[in-house]
C-alpha cells in the first residue's frame, strides 16, 4: 500500500509573545503572515500562520503564542529542528542577516546546515536546494527568500517504531549517518524529508515556549485523508475523526516516540475567507467564536503588520 502523503503541510509551535513572534517571522525571516486567527480551543490566544505568498502546504509555520509561557525543555519525544529550504548560494546572505554570532554550521548527508534559534529558543536550520518553489518576496528578495520547508528532525530515544511508521506512511529510508537516519517521500512536495535522530539516554522533552506542538503532513483532499486515516487506524493507532480547521481538515494521532502527528488536507486553503492580496491582514475567527469578536479584539494585543 502506498499512502497519498506529499510531505509536510505545516509545523505548529508554541511562543511566549505574539508581537516578537510576528516580527521575527515576517521581518527577520521574511515570511508572509498568511492568517491571523485564534486557537480553536483557547480563543483568547492567537493562532498565527507564516509562509509563502499563498500559504502553500509545505511552507507554513504556525504558532500559538501563550503570553508568558515558560520555555520548553529540549529532549527526546519531540520535533527537535525545523528545516527551511533556501536558494543555492544564499547561506552567506543568511549568515550575515541572522548575525554570525547567532548561527552555527554542520554537515549532514552531504549538505551544509545553517542552524539558528527563534525568539523562544526554537530550533531551525537552513539548507540550500535547487527546487523550483518560490518564496515570499516581502522583506527578502527572490534570490534569497525561504522557499518553504525542506523537512524536520525528530529527536527520539528509539527511532525503530517511528521509522516503521514513516515507511508505512510512504517515506523511504535513504541513508544513516551516525545516529541520524534520513527518510524521504519519493516525488514529494519539496518539504519531504524527515530525519530521525536517536538519543537513547536523552531526558524527555517538556513542552513550552519554543517547542513544536505538532507536525502536519499534507494530503490533497478529504478522500486522500480518509484513506490515510483508515490505514493508520487499522494498524492500531488511536486517530481522531476529521476536524474542520477552516483552512484545512485535520486528523491527529500520537506516534510511538511521543510526537503528535497531524494529517491535513491541502484544501480549502487560506484564501477561503480573504483575497490572495490581503492574506493575514484581518483577524479571522472560527465560526463558533465569531460572537466573541468584540471581547477578543479588546483582549488580543496588536502585533503590527
Amino acid at each position: 500500500m502506498t499512502l497519498p502523503i506529499n510531505g509536510l503541510h505545516h509545523v505548529t509551535s508554541l511562543a511566549s509573545d505574539a508581537r516578537a513572534n510576528n516580527g521575527f517571522f515576517t521581518r527577520t525571516l521574511g515570511l508572509r503572515r498568511v492568517k491571523k486567527t485564534v486557537n480553536f480551543d483557547a480563543p483568547d490566544v492567537y493562532h498565527l500562520y507564516y509562509g509563502d505568498a499563498a500559504g502553500t502546504p509545505g511552507s507554513v509555520m504556525t504558532y500559538f503564542p501563550f503570553p508568558g509561557i515558560g520555555k520548553g525543555r529540549a529532549g527526546a519525544g519531540e520535533v527537535g529542528e525545523t528545516v527551511f529550504a533556501v536558494p543555492e548560494g544564499s547561506l552567506g546572505f543568511w549568515k550575515e542577516r541572522l548575525g554570525a554570532g547567532n548561527v552555527t554550521e554542520s554537515a549532514r548527508f552531504g549538505e551544509t546546515h545553517l542552524h539558528f534559534a527563534g525568539p523562544d529558543g526554537d530550533k531551525f536550520s537552513l539548507v540550500e536546494t535547487a527546487d523550483g518553489r518560490d518564496g515570499w518576496t516581502g522583506e527578502v528578495d527572490a534570490d534569497h527568500a525561504l522557499r518553504g520547508f525542506r523537512g524536520a528532525t525528530l529527536r527520539l530515544r528509539d527511532g525503530g517504531a517511528t521509522g516503521e511508521l514513516l515507511r508505512f506512511m510512504g517515506y523511504e529510508a535513504e541513508e544513516t549517518q551516525g545516529n541520524l537516519t534520513r527518510f524521504r517521500v519519493p516525488g514529494g512536495n519539496g518539504a519531504d524529508i524527515i530525519d530521525v535522530e536517536t538519543l537513547p539516554g536523552a531526558p524527555a522533552a517538556q513542552q513550552g515556549g519554543g517547542s513544536v506542538h505538532h507536525i502536519a503532513f499534507s494530503v490533497a483532499d478529504r478522500a486522500a485523508q480518509d484513506e490515510v486515516r483508515k490505514a493508520i487506524a487499522d494498524t492500531g493507532y488511536q486517530i481522531t475523526p476529521p476536524i474542520d480547521r477552516d483552512y484545512f481538515w485535520a486528523v491527529y494521532f500520537r506516534t510511538p516516540g511521543g510526537v503528535l502527528f497531524e494529517v491535513a488536507t491541502d484544501a480549502p486553503g487560506f484564501d477561503r475567507d480573504e483575497s490572495p492580496a490581503h492574506l493575514g491582514e484581518a483577524l479571522k475567527l472560527p465560526r463558533q467564536h465569531e460572537h466573541l469578536r468584540k471581547v477578543l479584539e479588546g483582549h488580543l494585543e496588536p502585533i503590527g503588520d
